[in-house]
């Protein structure tokens, strides 16, 4: 298959689009650059560097050749960003989201794949299934929400087969494909930078959550169980035309366990700051992904916090400086 992926040089859509170019496939990497590595593109994708706000680029781009399927990682994804900057986001993941699916439709691609999030539901004490309550706490989880919807009508109206996958805390890393956001503010590698001396301490935000050690609790899934997650995903969408699945380990794990997982694996000492809540947070989102196994046959390889970290902390270790060595 040809697939156009936009932000293919990011974290998730490099090692994805690696991947499907290992399985034999043509991929297309589309990407601003402005979150993303050009370091992280596979040498044997085609690279356009644009964004999808440019009209004219994103035209050429996808009507250039004849592709089977756009997946879609272009986001901006920090939620407590989302708080203090809501234009921000509701113009990159939704007024561009609906740009890529405009032009999608006039390219005549039949299927598409969304990175989407668990922050979409509302906190619970039970693991969530697709059916849970939605809620998001935050502007990137309502940008999220609001992008499902819209391929919900673009599917009656147009007929464009799309799946969406939530992610619980994509984390860990693959050969070549670590997390490097600049700032960082995602747990474990920030809490990994603490271990290698980049940055005086971890922070967590907020101790007096209904949590049994006053934390956040989240669920974790390594980022190679998420990149088979999507190539069955694409593949399935070869017979349906529409899917949403929830992506993770089944676990949770609050926020003092993973600070205290990643001193055992790095055997470094991290010192942490408490400091208030911060805005957008939800106190526990932990996975039920019975309907991905049940129906794609998608098993994670990765389900331990502590394999997820190890692998982080060798990625980072060997890439101090992330993709700028």
């Amino acid at each position: 298959m040809n697939i156009f992926i936009t932000g293919g040089a990011g974290y998730i859509g490099s090692a994805t689009s690696e991947a499907l170019i290992k399985a034999g496939h043509h991929v297309t990497v589309y990407d601003s650059l402005v979150t993303g590595h050009r370091q992280a593109v596979p040498k044997d994708a085609h690279f356009i560097q644009a964004d999808i706000s440019d009209s004219f680029s994103l035209a050429v781009a996808l009507t250039a050749k004849k592709y089977d399927a756009v997946m879609h990682f272009a986001a901006f994804i920090e939620a407590g960003e989302s708080m203090k900057d809501p234009g921000k986001f509701f113009r990159n993941n939704l007024v561009n989201s609906l740009a890529l699916m405009d032009m999608a439709i006039k390219a005549k691609v039949k299927r598409f794949v969304l990175s989407s999030t668990a922050a979409v539901y509302q906190s619970s004490e039970e693991p969530l299934s697709e059916e849970s309550p939605l809620g998001p706490t935050n502007t990137y989880g309502y940008t999220k929400l609001a992008v499902e919807q819209s391929l919900e009508w673009y599917r009656q109206i147009h007929g464009l087969h799309f799946a969406v996958l939530r992610y619980f805390n994509a984390s860990g890393a693959l050969p070549g494909h670590g997390e490097a956001h600049q700032p960082e503010s995602h747990l474990i590698p920030r809490v990994l930078q603490v271990a290698q001396g980049h940055a005086e301490a971890a922070y967590i935000f907020g101790t007096d959550y209904p949590t049994p050690d006053g934390t956040c609790i989240r669920d974790y899934v390594h980022i190679g169980d998420l990149v088979s997650a999507h190539i069955l995903a694409l593949e399935a969408l070869a017979e349906r035309d529409k899917m949403v699945y929830n992506v993770g380990s089944g676990s949770g794990y609050s926020v003092r366990e993973v600070i205290d997982t990643a001193r055992q694996v790095s055997g470094k000492t991290i010192p942490v700051i408490e400091k208030e809540r911060r805005p957008g947070d939800s106190a526990r989102l932990v996975a039920s992904s019975e309907k991905i196994r049940r129906e794609l046959g998608w098993k994670p390889q990765h389900d331990s916090i502590r394999d997820i970290i190890a692998s982080a902390w060798e990625w980072h270790s060997s890439h101090p400086h992330g993709y700028n060595e």
